[in-house]
């Protein structure tokens, strides 16, 4: 049985990450700023981690399947009924930018990085949201 209480609070971690990636961060000085784009660059990487330590949790507790990468974290909770099929591509596109921001931080593209803060932060937004009905959807 997935241990909600650890899931709720890993959810309310990303809505606090992200609502400092959209209240502290100055997109416009990213590129200008080493302080601004290092700041950026590792809340979002630190609110998609969340994002796969709730799934890593969901799919283990649940016996959901053994994933072999980040992104199948995603795909298998979507085959499970947990995130919507438009929505899960989405979100595997974001475990890979965060293996970017991981493993490739000196390659980044502060392009991909704008359009991200700018344009893709409700993806996240909207894996909270499903979690959070999953959860509720679930006997306790």
């Amino acid at each position: 049985m997935t241990d909600s209480e650890l899931v709720w609070k890993k959810l309310a971690d990303i809505e606090t990450l992200l609502k400092e990636l959209r209240t502290l961060v100055d997109i416009d000085k990213i590129g200008r700023d080493i302080k601004e784009e290092r700041f950026a660059a590792h809340t979002l990487q630190l609110a998609i981690q969340n994002a796969l330590d709730i799934c890593s949790h969901i799919i283990s507790d649940e016996r959901l399947g053994e994933p072999v990468t980040n992104q199948e974290l995603f795909s298998i909770l979507e085959r499970h009924g947990w995130l919507q099929p438009d929505l899960a591509p989405r979100l595997r596109n974001m475990a890979g930018f965060r293996n970017v921001l991981v493993h490739a931080y000196d390659r980044l593209d502060l392009n991909i990085l704008v359009d991200v803060l700018r344009h893709r932060l409700t993806d996240l937004d909207g894996f909270v949201s499903a979690i959070r009905r999953g959860l509720s959807a679930r006997p306790s």
